[in-house]
């Protein structure tokens, strides 16, 4: 029997959750997990449950809505594939690692596209049969050639951007087009090690941890709600190259398992930071 997620958020009051329960025990639908959090200091309520059974999606919400107060969130989504398109640029254990995974049947997505600034990931791409566009940033304002990478974008079914390893810093009006649907993964030496291989930066101040961190995508360069993070310890032994292939292993997983969490429908954005259940 196919699934469905809905998904809540709302003020936190006393009985919320036996009068959702009761909603969908009334709708006859059957809960087959159930997760919630409440944030003590905004008296903010999240519910992420998997339902299975018949319903009118517009009935149920109205329904919920009555038992709820009032401006509500509330989404119902089901297990169905979701649509991504990847920006990617030269680096490619982010995006290879990605399309593995969706050629292997693991990627809970369907990467309907491939754009990039250069053309050196092209090969890799059509091997898997995904369109690749090439749109060169050289010679063009940065708005002009984003407008080309948005009208690109726009060519194909999506309901994320997926940046692997995207090597453009993108302006607040790429960004106010797509809100909250741009995931990143970058490095964690952020804002130590600035600029040019920041791993030759770290290896010469005898770096202990490296770590990787992917996050929605705000105007705030770098600084948007984190989704999913994680290091591993490098030491002495280690060259730059070898702290660099060490930290590309952590950035290829973190983004991986950040956009798993998107894609199952386990991220809340609750202000600067995220709600995963």
């Amino acid at each position: 029997m196919k699934e469905y997620r809905l998904l809540i958020e709302t003020s936190d009051t006393k009985g919320l959750v036996y009068n959702i329960s009761k909603i969908l025990f009334e709708h006859n639908l059957n809960i087959i997990s159930n997760a919630e959090f409440v944030d003590n200091e905004t008296d903010e309520f999240f519910m992420r449950t998997v339902i299975t059974g018949e319903f009118e999606e517009a009935i149920l919400k109205k329904d919920l809505e009555k038992v709820l107060p009032i401006n509500s969130k509330i989404k119902i989504s089901d297990n169905t594939k979701k649509d991504i398109v990847i920006l990617a640029t030269k680096e490619m254990h982010c995006l290879g690692d990605l399309l593995i995974k969706h050629e292997a049947g693991e990627l809970e997505a369907n990467i309907t596209a491939v754009i990039s600034n250069h053309e050196s990931l092209k090969g890799l791409v059509e091997k898997f049969e995904i369109p690749f566009e090439y749109i060169s940033h050289e010679n063009l304002p940065r708005e002009e050639h984003e407008q080309k990478v948005i009208q690109a974008i726009k060519k194909y079914s999506f309901e994320y951007i997926v940046l692997a390893k995207y090597m453009r810093i993108l302006t607040a009006g790429f960004v106010q087009t797509f809100p909250m649907q741009i995931l990143n993964i970058h490095h964690s030496f952020l804002p130590a090690f600035i600029g040019a291989n920041p791993y030759k930066q770290a290896h010469q101040r005898g770096v202990k941890i490296i770590g990787a961190t992917s996050h929605w995508v705000t105007n705030d360069l770098d600084e948007g709600p984190i989704i999913a993070q994680d290091i591993t310890r490098v030491d002495h032994n280690y060259s730059w190259e070898d702290m660099r292939d060490a930290g590309r292993n952590v950035e290829k997983v973190v983004l991986s398992n950040a956009l798993d969490l998107v894609l199952k429908d386990r991220v809340f954005v609750h202000g600067n930071k995220t709600v995963i259940l």
